[in-house]
């Protein structure tokens, strides 16, 4: 996904992106319309050949390849393209090597995000270091909503359990912030109050974040859930360095008996009922430990991550990482080695949880039966 947190206890950036100006009308009967004619279409794209049988690498129509942005389908994924009047947003089609224009953007796009259920996409541009641009796409490439919105950065988090809104943080340079509440379908942005920034949703209308406090050296913060609209908030788990959300699914990272040598990976349901608890071998930083990347599958209801071969020190360690796979619905503790000394990359895996888009541009693909790696970008 995108925006990455910089909490105190690991280590994350804000992707900075920025936001787009205007607003064009839409209504309910459309969007819906559009997301009956998208499962149709992928449900006929559903059986794909094998990655060796993919075209690529890729070449852009126009411009240079930025990077790529994440799966539009099970043989398809989204690539913004840099070009000498701004930048172009493409869909490319692994099993014909062909790239359908979605978007055109007279200011240089920094990324892309896909709607968890791929429908929608939500470009970002940046015209200037203090203002953002943002723009809701279908996947025919109709501009659905669009705003600009004074920031320095910003961080989002689109909510699966309704894909048309999505909560969007704007910070100002003394990383002070404000919080909106976008409703796309309604052409709604309204303000709301909460106490931090980096937040995922755990239900429909709440939401879970961790509760740092300002100013203030904490290796591990109370998760809280806080419904939208309301001040109440609850507490889910009192000591956490790390948490991540999908839908029905949490993930809580903590220790056990403070054995700072290695990680414990919770999982829990929508009752915050414990479906799976594995540790694994973690890298300490100065400020608190390195969380290496992973990425959940709701349709496998497999969570991938990558795994330090041992314990150290994140910045002397040069062992490399081991690609893990875990079902969340057996007791599988130690999970399944897919491929040994990768780096630590983020990834991102299609939505059928063949395949996995690896690396700091997504550059390359993972095919996980084959356990082979293509490259997506020329060198």
């Amino acid at each position: 996904m995108l925006g990455i947190n910089c909490c105190r206890a690991v280590v994350f950036c804000i992707v900075p992106f920025f936001l787009l100006a205007g607003c064009t009308g839409t209504d309910e009967g459309t969007i819906n319309t559009v997301m009956e004619k998208n499962k149709v279409h992928s449900e006929k794209r559903a059986e794909q050949p094998s990655a060796r049988q993919w075209k690529l690498p890729i070449k852009a129509p126009e411009g240079e390849i930025f990077k790529i942005s994440g799966w539009a389908a099970n043989d398809s994924f989204i690539y913004i393209a840099n070009t000498a009047s701004g930048s172009n947003v493409y869909e490319y089609y692994l099993p014909t090597g062909k790239s359908s224009l979605l978007y055109k953007s007279e200011f240089p796009v920094a990324a892309v995000q896909v709607s968890p259920d791929k429908n929608y996409f939500l470009i970002q541009s940046s015209p200037s270091s203090f203002e953002g641009k943002l723009a809701i796409i279908d996947k025919t490439g109709h501009e659905i909503w669009s705003k600009s919105i004074p920031s320095f950065e910003l961080q989002f988090e689109w909510n699966p359990y309704n894909t048309s809104e999505i909560i969007i943080s704007a910070f100002k340079e003394d990383w002070s912030f404000n919080t909106y509440l976008l409703n796309f379908e309604k052409q709604e942005f309204q303000e709301v109050s909460l106490p931090q920034p980096f937040v995922k949703w755990n239900h429909r209308n709440s939401l879970v974040f961790l509760n740092w406090y300002n100013n203030s050296q904490q290796l591990f913060a109370p998760l809280i859930s806080q419904q939208l609209g309301s001040m109440e908030a609850a507490t889910l788990f009192p000591k956490v360095f790390h948490f991540s959300a999908f839908k029905d699914r949490l993930l809580t990272i903590s220790l056990k008996d403070n054995d700072t040598m290695n990680a414990v990976y919770s999982f829990y349901d929508s009752n915050l009922t414990e479906i799976l608890t594995f540790s694994m071998p973690q890298l300490a930083k100065f400020s608190g430990w390195l969380v290496p990347f992973y990425d959940y599958n709701e349709k496998t209801n497999q969570f991938i991550t990558l795994k330090p071969l041992k314990s150290g020190e994140a910045d002397t360690y040069n062992e490399g990482f081991q690609l893990v796979s875990y079902q969340l619905e057996k007791p599988d503790t130690n999970g399944k080695v897919i491929i040994d000394r990768l780096e630590n990359a983020p990834i991102n895996c299609s939505p059928g949880g063949n395949y996995c888009l690896y690396g700091n541009r997504f550059e390359k693909v993972i095919d996980l039966t084959s356990k082979k790696i293509y490259s997506i970008i020329s060198e």
